[in-house]
């Protein structure tokens, strides 16, 4: 059995080598003990993006938390000020 390999130092990096494995494991021509040790490293891979993911999410909610109002244009398709006050004019 080969040397377990590093996780990767970027989300993207992770990403790029388990779809090569993908496409490896595809073409169906690999010798069964490397496509086993290729599937090992996918899963490896696939919950190191996970985890990345995670914790992305956890980061937005916690940004999102009562200090990002949602964005809401109005009926016109521009939030421009000027046309807020159109509605009082008579």
């Amino acid at each position: 059995m080969t040397k377990p390999a590093s996780t990767p130092k970027t989300f993207e990096a992770a990403v790029s080598e388990l779809e090569a494995i993908v496409r490896q494991m595809e073409t169906g021509s690999l010798p069964l003990e490397q496509a086993l040790e290729q599937y090992r490293r996918g899963i490896v891979l696939l919950r190191h993006c996970q985890d990345r993911l995670d914790a992305a999410e956890q980061q937005v909610r916690i940004l999102e938390s009562d200090t990002l109002a949602p964005f809401q244009p109005d009926a016109s398709g521009t939030n421009d000020s000027a046309h807020q006050g159109d509605s009082t004019r008579g």
